[in-house]
């Protein structure tokens, strides 16, 4: 099964000095679920630590 690809707005990324994508909790919102992987800035919850 694959996802729907979610076209990508200016403010749903940014990038860090070392040049990787960083998803927004914006965009976390508009993909609609939690991937489990830890996000920086993810709306839902999730810790990978705990």
């Amino acid at each position: 099964m694959f996802k729907s690809r979610i076209e990508l707005e200016d403010d749903d990324f940014y990038l860090t000095p070392e040049g990787y994508k960083v998803f927004t909790e914006k965009f976390h919102r508009k993909r609609g679920y939690c991937c489990k992987s830890g996000c920086r800035h993810c709306p839902y919850g999730y810790d990978k630590k705990n």
